[in-house]
């Protein structure tokens, strides 16, 4: 068999940022992988087509699909996905009440022990903003694995308190897993099940990532110089992104650069 070619183009920060979501996912076996936004969403596809073929995952509503099917992002409509099990609300509901569901969530807000916000900005009486509410976002904490991913890294979300509760934080929580961002993977092997700098993505920095959090990040072990570089995605990885799942290039309007 011959080698598919290395494609030409470096990998993009999305497709970093991608490549990490998908690695949230490593060693799951069957398990339902949802996901909410474009990176994450394509992190799970990718991680089935790759590394991890028991994923269950879905056409984006209740059809569990034999393959990941790509990212449809308007225009033409994606291929009609081959379906090999329906999903009904009901039935999704009975695998995060048995925890048999691995979630990528997002979060307005995240403090340091990994209490999430994404139901309002300032004070409960009074807020500056309302978001989502609270939604899924404490029986999935309680129930499920959890990672979350964060599109802009910035003192705004990793805050050092959130203004409301709406996850639950990673002592109190079933697994919550992996966090990555636009700069860097951390996840929760801090002290007291903290946020801990796991690795930075290629252009980024440890400095960088510190400045850009509300709150002191823990660093592994070694110090600064033990915080790896996010990997990049193999060729067939990236060829899968940009011939397969994503052809539109959703990743890189959710991350640009």
């Amino acid at each position: 068999m011959t080698a598919r070619p290395v494609p030409a183009d470096p990998p993009t920060r999305a497709e970093v940022a991608v490549a990490a979501c998908a690695d949230a996912w490593r060693g799951d076996g069957e398990v339902l992988a949802a996901a909410m936004a474009p990176c994450s969403v394509l992190g799970a596809r990718l991680a089935r087509a790759t590394f991890s073929p028991d994923l269950l995952t879905t056409d984006g509503g209740a059809l569990l699909t034999r393959e990941p099917v790509p990212l449809a992002t308007g225009g033409a409509p994606a291929a009609e996905p081959e379906a090999e099990g329906w999903l009904p609300f009901r039935d999704h509901l009975w695998l995060v009440l048995h925890g048999r569901r691995h979630v990528m969530l997002g979060a307005s807000q995240m403090d340091g022990e990994g209490r999430t916000n994404i139901s309002c900005i300032g004070g409960w009486e009074r807020p500056t903003s309302q978001l989502l509410g609270v939604r899924g976002c404490p029986g999935n904490t309680v129930r499920n694995t959890v990672s979350y991913w964060v599109p802009r890294h910035s003192r705004r979300v990793f805050t050092s308190k959130v203004d409301m509760v709406s996850g639950v934080a990673a002592a109190d929580a079933h697994e919550l897993r992996r966090v990555v961002t636009d700069l860097a993977v951390m996840d929760f092997g801090g002290p007291g099940r903290t946020l801990r700098l796991v690795s930075v993505h290629p252009g980024c920095t440890v400095e960088q990532v510190r400045d850009a959090t509300g709150f002191d990040l823990a660093l592994p072990g070694g110090g600064e110089a033990a915080v790896a570089e996010t990997r990049r995605p193999s060729a067939e990885e990236l060829r899968l992104l940009r011939e397969v799942l994503d052809p539109r290039g959703a990743r890189d309007r959710e991350v640009p650069g």
